[in-house]
């Protein structure tokens, strides 16, 4: 399938060109804590056509955005992962996620929601409390933790190995610590209190 081309010569729009197309964005986002299979992207992403998501992947490979990988026994299993190009865009989905943060309001009973979606808004507010140093992070059955350092802040799947702080959340706190409703130092001492 021919790419998307818009005839500008200016960067917006060759950016556009690459990972425009509905759902390309949200996949780069399921890959920047780590490798997926087909399988759990699917699955983290509800409203996605199996054929959509084949296109969507085969796009950002073709583009360099991702790599895809044969693992398993007999190599039959997909791994796909970001690419350098493909981690380059983690300061555009932050900067989404900040520009998005205020539009958020509460939950509609259509929303499809995943804990881990929650983590470039919290990463914010982790940052915040740990300047420098890992932090695991507990939404319910999911995990995964930060690594903060001078250069930024990156998410990764599970927990770290010896974490300068532990964070256990429900998801409704969560929420409405990424939406600024509540300040994860309140949360914090308040956990430590009770």
């Amino acid at each position: 399938m021919p790419r998307r081309n818009y005839d500008h010569h200016c960067a917006v729009s060759r950016a556009l060109e690459v990972v425009g197309d509905r759902w390309a964005l949200l996949v780069v986002r399921e890959l920047t804590a780590g490798p997926r299979r087909y399988s759990d992207l699917f699955a983290d992403l509800p409203g996605i056509s199996t054929d959509v998501l084949a296109a969507r992947l085969k796009d950002l490979e073709r583009e360099g955005i991702l790599t895809r990988r044969r693992v398993g026994p007999r190599a039959t299993t997909a791994l796909y992962e970001l690419t350098a190009a493909g981690i380059g865009l983690r300061p555009v989905l932050e900067a989404l996620s900040v520009w998005g943060t205020p539009l958020l309001g509460e939950r509609r009973t259509t929303d499809a929601v995943r804990a881990h979606w929650f983590a470039l808004p919290l990463g914010r507010a982790v940052a915040a409390v740990v300047p420098a140093g890992t932090v695991t992070v507990h939404i319910g059955e999911t995990v995964f933790h930060y690594v903060i350092t001078e250069a930024g802040l990156t998410h990764h799947d599970g927990a770290a190995a010896e974490p300068d702080l532990e964070v256990r959340l429900d998801l409704d706190v969560a929420t409405d610590i990424a939406r600024g409703s509540r300040a994860l130092p309140e949360v914090l001492a308040g956990s430590r209190t009770s």
